[in-house]
């Protein structure tokens, strides 16, 4: 399988890296990448750090390249149909370009705002590419008197810090009961509000967006929240979540939706009636699959690191029979930087029905939370303390039971786990497994 016809949809991190893997497996036939962005592949996750604050311009953010993958590039115009059986993908632009293999890594893109609620209004903004980042940038330059970012996930949180690091004056609002919670649990949540408190960010929790209001000439000046107070902001950061780039699948007969393309554990696409499509592939953001470690899900991981291992596994099985192929199951893992503080995990937090502090204080900000699900250790977050997390992965790889027996010399005295926290969740007893779509901005 070294010679043919590879067409990498999606120019960015994992289409990257997997013309590199491509390459390294010894596949010598003709590479095309297909970007709808004008820019070469570039690192997202200054874009809500170090871009804003100014210490990294935009276009400083290219990723390196690893080695030369002599491929043809179509930037700048997107995907916008498949073809399975003619195998054709089809631009915006009208043109048709053949494969023989396909590996799809569009990706996702910021959940908008509704036109109708005020989204369309000059000053609100979301934060994906490098372009909003820009733009964003702009506006904080010109110092606003204050910025409202509606949800507090981790692309909210890092802006949230990133602006109060500029000292503008920030207001988040939150529809649950804690930052975060829905991706790490109520816990590290009620301890992350501390964090946004701490920064003088005005919190707002329980509480969601009703409408942005504009004046006279759409510029965005004030924010209608659901307990009937307002909140007047010139600039407004949407961080609601994402939704994967797979409209231009819509009539292909694969397994798509709004949560990604569903796969196998070999990054092989699926069609809707549940049976593998020969020759395509998919791996980065907008792949779920199921991992052996987590029956019963189907995950879809942004992370930085699933989108390179996710991409080099695809590019072994695009290159080698399926008796060879590889099972995409490394340990999700994902970090993040906001108001001082490091948060790193490994596992899956998202699927825990306990939670135990086993390491530190929450009120000193130096600790480590284990998840637990069913009696078993499923993962562990690190607050300001990495380099204790290869512990957690190694006995969340074995199979560990929770709560886990360390012996910590800075363990509590008495460990006590508790429900996890997560919101909108079925009593643990009750709980089925489902399809899963855990995210992190890192």
């Amino acid at each position: 399988m070294s010679a043919g016809r590879i067409v990498i949809v999606g120019a960015s991190l994992a289409g990257l890296r997997a013309a590199e893997a491509l390459r390294d497996e010894g596949f010598t036939g003709e590479l095309t990448l297909i970007g709808d962005e004008p820019h070469e592949p570039y690192d997202r996750p200054p874009l809500s750090k170090a871009v804003l604050t100014g210490w990294l311009p935009g276009d400083h953010t290219v990723l390196p390249r690893l080695r030369d993958i002599d491929a043809r590039w179509l930037l700048g115009t997107a995907a916008t149909g498949l073809d399975v059986p003619a195998r054709e993908v089809t631009l915006a632009d009208g043109r048709r370009v053949p494969y023989d293999r396909l590996l799809i890594a569009t990706g996702t893109r910021a959940r908008p705002w509704p036109e109708s609620s005020g989204g369309g209004l000059h000053g609100v903004h979301l934060l994906r590419g490098r372009d909003d980042a820009d733009r964003l940038r702009t506006e904080l330059l010109a110092g606003p008197h204050r910025l409202l970012v509606v949800g507090a996930g981790f692309t909210g949180g890092e802006v949230a810090s990133s602006c109060r690091d500029l000292g503008l004056a920030v207001t988040v609002t939150q529809r649950g009961a804690a930052p975060l919670a829905s991706a790490l649990g109520g816990v590290v949540g009620h301890a992350a509000a501390g964090w946004y408190r701490d920064a003088g960010v005005d919190l707002r929790l329980n509480t969601t967006v009703q409408v942005l209001e504009g004046d006279s000439r759409g510029r965005l000046r004030r924010a209608v929240l659901s307990d009937g107070s307002t909140v007047d902001a010139e600039v407004a950061v949407v961080a609601t979540g994402a939704v994967a780039n797979t409209e231009w699948l819509a009539h292909s007969g694969l397994a798509t939706d709004d949560r990604g393309v569903t796969c196998d554990a070999a990054c092989r696409v699926r069609a809707a009636d549940g049976t593998v499509v020969p020759d395509v592939f998919a791996a980065g953001d907008v792949a779920r699959w199921p991992h052996p470690r987590y029956p019963g899900q189907l995950l879809r991981l942004d992370h930085w690191d699933n989108a390179v291992s996710q991409a080099r596994t695809a590019a072994h099985n695009m290159t080698h029979d399926p008796l060879d192929h590889r099972l995409h199951q490394p340990l999700p893992a994902f970090w993040s930087n906001q108001f001082g503080v490091n948060c790193k995990s490994v596992g899956l937090p998202a699927i825990a029905d306990q939670v135990m502090v086993t390491q530190g204080s929450l009120d000193r900000r130096r600790f480590v939370a284990a998840y637990g699900h069913a009696g078993r250790l499923v993962a562990a977050v690190a607050v300001n303390s990495p380099r204790v997390l290869d512990g957690y992965a190694a006995l969340i790889e074995a199979g560990a039971p929770f709560p886990p027996v360390l012996n910590a010399p800075d363990g509590p005295a008495q460990p006590t786990p508790v429900d996890a926290g997560f919101p909108h969740r079925a009593p643990a007893e009750g709980r089925t497994t489902g399809q899963l779509v855990p995210t992190a901005h890192t």
